[in-house]
């Protein structure tokens, strides 16, 4: 099956037809019209064998995460999501692989009505880049320079299980069967947080989401906003399952694993108790793990307001 077959065959033949799209998979590009006074935001993040996922990993896993990674970027600022473009490079036209691949892809985008409009396909080692489009008014990106010294800082659903289902995969640490299957969707198939990213163009000053770590990423938004953090350590939102392990792998997972997918923002003082108020329409849990500060840096104290000094610090591309 040569490319244009494999397009046709799988590509082409989806479940979400926006009207926005005038022209979509067919032509040398797409056509698109944003709505009336929107503005269009774009994203774009791969997906490497052997870097981001496992030789073995299953299709519909790596199709779901795919767009997932993307879909949670938009979240970050805010955005509907719309439309995507794929490229995805492929060692064979291995029919099980990409039907599969497919039923991930596109189950999840049935979920956030967001259309596959065009890309390209190509031979060689195993890689996936999305480019992800989303729609959001004039001045309501949700961005990372916005946190001021006194907001607090939030963080959605929980962090850690990604890194300890991969530890587990890679046998640093094994865990019992029960709990390896309750840690493996948080990294095989993460949840992007659409709905609570529309929702925090209402109160967040500033927002990220949590794929190289909370500490790292976390970071960014410090940098970004020229200010500092205090957060403390046991308020960070880990699952049962996580805490289960805590006394063997610590904290460190939690606060620098990375592949989370969750949400990190800050809400200022004045609009903490209206936030507080609206926190029962998110669909996940919501935790303030601390605030912003006037020093640079993050600073992390436990329970007892000791320091406590992680060995890492999140992933970094090219950083070894």
């Amino acid at each position: 099956m040569n490319e244009f077959e494999l397009i046709q065959k799988f590509f082409a033949a989806q479940p979400v037809v926006r009207d926005d799209v005038v022209i979509g998979i067919g032509d040398d590009a797409a056509v698109l019209a944003p709505p009336a006074g929107k503005q269009i935001v774009v994203t774009t993040d791969s997906l490497i064998e052997g870097v981001h996922f496992l030789p073995d990993a299953d299709a519909r896993d790596i199709g779901h995460k795919a767009l997932a990674v993307n879909l949670s970027d938009l979240a970050a600022m805010g955005a509907e999501p719309a439309w995507f473009l794929l490229n995805i490079t492929l060692p064979s036209s291995d029919e099980v692989w990409v039907r599969g691949f497919c039923e991930g892809l596109f189950a999840l985008a049935e979920k956030h009505k967001v259309q596959l409009v065009g890309g390209n396909t190509s031979r060689g080692p195993r890689a996936i880049a999305i480019e992800a489009h989303g729609f959001i008014s004039e001045g309501e990106a949700v961005r990372r320079n916005g946190a001021a010294p006194g907001d607090s800082i939030y963080v959605t659903g929980e962090v850690g299980d990604a890194a300890l289902a991969l530890r587990h995969l890679l046998g640093e640490h094994r865990l019992p069967d029960a709990d390896f299957a309750a840690v493996r969707q948080r990294l095989e198939r993460p949840t992007a947080r659409v709905h609570e990213g529309m929702m925090l163009r209402r109160f967040a000053g500033s927002a990220i989401d949590i794929s190289d770590g909370l500490m790292a990423d976390l970071g960014h938004i410090l940098e970004a906003s020229g200010a500092g953090a205090l957060i403390v350590r046991d308020r960070v939102p880990v699952s049962d399952t996580y805490r289960k392990h805590i006394a063997d792998i610590g904290w460190d997972p939690a606060l620098g694993g990375g592949e989370d997918y969750e949400l990190c923002f800050t809400v200022s003082a004045q609009r903490d108790a209206e936030f507080s108020r609206w926190q029962s329409k998110f669909g996940c849990r919501v935790t303030c793990i601390g605030e912003m500060v006037s020093g640079p840096g993050l600073q992390i104290v436990d329970a007892a307001g000791e320091i406590y000094r992680p060995a890492t610090t999140g992933y970094r591309h090219f950083s070894r």
